[in-house]
């Protein structure tokens, strides 16, 4: 096996001439990206679909980086703030309507933790995968083969280790399930806070309109 099959089936592999050749392809589409007039949306939205290949929405706020783009796969209406940093040594799978709040990390790469093993050059990467409507907070930071389920909640900060379930909001380093997400939050805004009620009844024509 050549070492790009290596890497992307998951094993130990170096990064050899020819994934070196796919990262200098990514880090071009990156200049363009993270050096584009920041008032452009257009051409930053341009960018980040000439970056993962596909865009349906699809919006990121540069800088950001990655290593391949290629790896990147998101749904519809995904939104990542300022400085977010994607290792995507192996696939890092996003579901729709999905949101990233400034300096949010997705790490699929990793090491040998033994130092002979780990000094050779050998590396792997393991698959993240994120599922729909989902809101990780600033800074956190999500390890290789981490699974966060659909409706999600990340706290700012949280370090995510270990699979996260469907409708919860977790947080904490190691991230950890605080509680369970009902209708009872849907006019939560802030802690103790309720939405409006003129925000409240536009939400409710927006979302209507929707489904």
């Amino acid at each position: 096996m050549t070492n790009r099959e290596r890497r992307d089936a998951g094993l130990a592999y170096i990064s050899d001439d020819s994934i070196f050749e796919e990262q200098q392809e990514c880090r071009k589409i990156l200049q363009k990206l993270n050096f584009t007039d920041r008032s452009d949306f257009a051409e930053i939205s341009r960018i980040v679909a000439e970056l993962l290949g596909k865009s349906d929405g699809a919006f990121i706020n540069p800088p950001f980086y990655c290593d391949y783009g290629t790896h990147i796969e998101v749904g519809r209406n995904f939104f990542a703030n300022y400085n977010c940093t994607f290792l995507d040594v192996a696939k890092i799978k996003i579901g729709d309507n999905c949101m990233f709040a400034p300096n949010v990390s997705i790490y699929t790469a990793g090491h040998p933790i033994h130092p002979f093993s780990r000094n050779s050059s050998y590396e792997y990467g393991k698959e993240v995968t994120i599922g729909d409507n989902v809101w990780l907070g600033g800074s956190t930071v999500v390890c290789p083969g981490v699974h966060i389920g659909n409706n999600v909640v990340v706290g700012a900060g949280s370090v995510v280790t270990k699979d996260i379930p469907d409708w919860c909001i977790a947080a904490g380093n190691p991230c950890r399930v605080i509680r369970k997400i009902t209708d009872a939050d849907k006019k939560k805004l802030f802690r103790d806070e309720e939405i409006d009620e003129s925000a409240w009844s536009d939400i409710e024509a927006r979302m209507e309109a929707v489904l």
